[in-house]
């Protein structure tokens, strides 16, 4: 865990005198991301073995012949300089134009052990993603991990689905940049709001550019819902205001606990 003011020096170098210090649990984004290649087998077992992160995120999407991947892009492009994509290309193709660093979903599910935020990397087929998040869903309730995982997209389609037909699955919206990333008024984080409440989605997941606005996030923040910032680097922020805002799978005695010896220990 880290602090609210510790996060909002770090990434909009600002503190957070006029707030209570409210404690974040700290993600890993894209697994140990920073050390290791993002996404890939040693950085998702980096972070699973690395006590600063209480839970870990990755991307997945299918390949061409069926596989889930664990890979952000679209393309090989960024990372590989390759203009190949995922849902175009084969697990082997990927595997020969990445030199083996493409990971799937199946050999690191059985390999990380905490907390994970999974998300459905969209690629705008809505019924892809829908048939995806059935897979994912299906296969860690068929390990009973239902309680150690949190599904996301920044569709709110899939998100919406995933509410309806899954309903005791945790799920995140995902926003970058919004009206009220910049321009704090009330009005604009109150339709951010609007907008998040149609997907159904518990978690807020925030780029970290909105602590510009916490003020107005926290004070007009839903009942129940919880906000996590996340930045392109390998960490992410579940903002802990009171006791709705847990990490999914944690008890209310848990939460305490961890709240307890973040504050003496």
């Amino acid at each position: 865990m880290t602090s609210l003011s510790e996060v909002m020096e770090t990434h909009i170098g600002r503190s957070a005198e006029t707030l209570p210090d409210y404690p974040c649990t700290v993600g890993a984004h894209r697994g140990a991301s920073i050390d290791h290649l993002e996404n890939s087998y040693s950085a998702l077992l980096a972070a699973n073995q690395d006590p600063q992160y209480a839970f870990i995120e990755f991307d997945v999407q299918y390949t061409k012949d069926g596989q889930i991947v664990v890979f952000h892009d679209k393309r090989l492009l960024r990372l590989f300089g390759k203009l190949a994509t995922i849902n175009n290309s084969t697990y082997a193709e990927l595997i020969m134009a990445t030199d083996g660093q493409i990971a799937r979903y199946q050999d690191i599910i059985g390999t990380v052990n905490k907390k994970l935020n999974i998300e459905i990397k969209s690629q705008g087929d809505n019924e892809e993603d829908c048939r995806l998040a059935d897979a994912i869903i299906q296969d860690i309730q068929a390990r009973g991990r239902e309680k150690d995982i949190m599904i996301s997209s920044i569709s709110s389609d899939v998100i919406r689905y995933i509410h309806e037909t899954h309903p005791s699955v945790p799920t995140g919206q995902i926003y970058w940049l919004t009206s009220s990333t910049y321009l704090h008024f009330d009005l604009l984080t109150k339709r951010l709001y609007h907008e998040f409440n149609e997907s159904n989605a518990d978690y807020l997941m925030l780029h970290v550019a909105n602590l510009r606005n916490i003020e107005g996030l926290l004070a007009l923040k839903p009942e129940g819902k919880t906000i996590i910032f996340w930045d392109f680097e390998d960490h992410m922020y579940l903002v802990r205001e009171d006791y709705h805002d847990r990490l999914w799978g944690t008890s209310v005695i848990g939460d305490l606990w961890q709240k307890i010896v973040y504050r003496f220990i």
